[in-house]
């Protein structure tokens, strides 16, 4: 089995885990016993525009929260639009609603390239990067998948990463997952249902 694959099945049985026991926790399984599993964590990480950004300047708020990178062909940027029209249709209702997006590629995601890719979207969204090991813990507390897909030039590679919008609550901690392939109007109803 090739490391790519082995990546693969370790995410898989992770997001099993995962969707398992967020389902638990929020009675999908009927009256099963509350059961936490953690999603989400603190990070401190350096936006588009060079500025230093916490997880704790966003209580009070939720955030809607995406992993990708700036090269990525198409999940990425059609994510991140969809993210945009859902906010557009929560009208004033999306001041409660911080959109971040965080690079699982940061030898090219430098804040100078996340500034130039983040004004294709909203203008409220915060694009974060670090150093690899900041956002190799992030990645980890949020139970997220990113592996170079081998081949290529070196400077011209793809990353194979898992694709969920977190949505997380005012105090920080997940409320919903959010599948990205799904429609700005649905975006937006599973919003307001936290707000």
């Amino acid at each position: 089995m090739s490391s790519a694959n082995r990546g693969l099945l370790v995410f898989l049985v992770v997001l099993a885990v995962l969707v398992a026991g967020f389902g638990y926790e929020n009675g999908w399984y009927g009256n099963a016993p509350p059961t936490a599993v953690p999603v989400g964590g603190p990070f401190t990480l350096t936006d588009q525009n060079g500025a230093m950004r916490t997880d704790a300047q966003f209580r009070g708020k939720l955030m809607l929260v995406y992993f990708g990178y700036t090269y990525c062909p198409d999940t990425c940027p059609a994510t991140l639009a969809a993210m945009t029209q859902a906010l557009a249709q929560l009208g004033p209702a999306a001041d409660a609603v911080q959109p971040i997006f965080i690079t699982v590629d940061p030898a090219r995601d430098t804040p100078a390239q996340l500034k130039s890719y983040a004004a294709n979207f909203s203008p409220r969204l915060i694009a974060l990067t670090g150093t690899s090991e900041q956002l190799q813990a992030i990645e980890r507390e949020y139970r997220v998948y990113a592996s170079k897909v081998p081949g290529g030039p070196p400077d011209d590679y793809l990353l194979d990463h898992s694709s969920f919008i977190y949505l997380m609550g005012r105090d920080g901690k997940l409320a919903r997952l959010i599948p990205s392939g799904e429609t700005p109007a649905d975006m937006a109803a599973d919003i307001r249902k936290h707000l």
